[in-house]
């Protein structure tokens, strides 16, 4: 199979330094929106990208769960890889994918630990049967089999019959501030539009990148 023609245009739109919102947050608020109006699937999807110690890379797809001022938001499980490879070198990169509407939005920044308040918050907000899969899933460690897994949910179900399902002690989040937002435009001939916010002391820097 060759994929050297696998190819389209890329002709949606494109990206001018007047149309920039001087505020990063401003401007990924406008694009997050227009790709929920636009009824992209999973549109707060985006992929974690963390380097171990051993600088080895990985990445995996969670969802946005929240945004300000201050960074995005995410939840995990605290012994996962992926927090794992946080604890020991908080350097993250986020990639939302927004392919429909041919642009992406990367984000370079410290990834650091949300308050317990803000863990139970979010936690207590999920539906019942989110809440027992946290307790149930040992996230990111080797299992037998499926059937493993279903029975221990069933386990857990069973001992959380009745009453509220308490937040585990192994279950946290992480809000990415950035350092670094780029936002991609895809251009007709391959000439796409990339600008990059980087902080400069207080304030965001804009520069137009070549594409």
């Amino acid at each position: 199979m060759s994929l050297e023609d696998n190819r389209r245009e890329y002709d949606y739109g494109n990206l001018s330094r007047g149309s920039l919102a001087g505020d990063p947050f401003a401007q990924f608020t406008l694009w997050m929106n227009q790709a929920i109006d636009a009824q992209v699937q999973d549109p707060t999807a985006m992929s974690v990208a963390t380097v171990s110690a051993e600088g080895k890379p990985w990445q995996r797809m969670v969802l946005l769960k929240g945004f300000d001022a201050r960074g995005f938001v995410f939840y995990t499980n605290m012994g996962s890889r992926k927090a794992q490879e946080i604890e020991a070198n908080a350097q993250v990169s986020l990639h939302f994918p927004w392919l429909q509407l041919d642009r992406q939005v990367i984000v370079g920044g410290r990834a650091e630990r949300l308050s317990t308040d803000e863990v139970m918050r979010y936690f207590i907000s999920r539906p019942k049967e989110s809440q027992l899969a946290a307790w149930a899933s040992k996230q990111s460690s080797r299992i037998n089999s499926r059937q493993a897994l279903e029975t221990q949910f069933a386990r857990i179900k069973e001992k959380f019959a009745k009453g509220d399902i308490p937040l585990p002690d192994f279950w946290g989040g992480y809000r990415v501030v950035p350092e670094e937002i780029e936002f991609w435009q895809g251009g007709e001939s391959r000439l796409h539009d990339r600008f990059s916010y980087s902080r400069n002391g207080g304030d965001w820097q804009i520069d137009r990148l070549s594409p």
